[in-house]
């Protein structure tokens, strides 16, 4: 008759685990932490000439629109062009902000899979 294993787990194991869960808990208190710093964040894009700018908080939430007077002269189809150029803009530094934020985030936690 052989002698139980439990579930498989060595002490070493259990360790493992362990650390595990602390590092998932650090993840999760950081990320809530990023969470309330991209609330307050605000990142513009613009168009071009600057003419447009979109201000998005960190998490992507529309803050605001401003436009320069000079830009209403251009005609409603190019001052709508200039917008959306603005609002890329405004979505790609943002994405980048928080992509760049959860690699801070997880560096150094090695974590599987991240």
């Amino acid at each position: 008759m052989s002698q139980g294993k439990g579930f498989g787990f060595g002490l070493g194991k259990m360790k493992e685990l362990t650390e595990a869960f602390k590092k998932a808990q650090q993840v999760q208190q950081g990320a809530k932490q990023l969470q309330e710093e991209l609330e307050q964040m605000e990142i513009e894009g613009m168009c071009e000439d600057g003419l447009v700018k979109v201000i998005l908080s960190g998490n992507q939430e529309p803050r605001r629109v401003e436009i320069d007077p000079k830009a209403l002269e251009k005609g409603a189809e190019t001052l709508s062009q200039l917008v959306g150029t603005a609002m890329k803009d405004a979505y790609d530094k943002s994405t980048e902000t928080m992509r760049k934020r959860m690699e801070d985030l997880t560096s150094g936690l090695e974590l599987p899979g991240l």
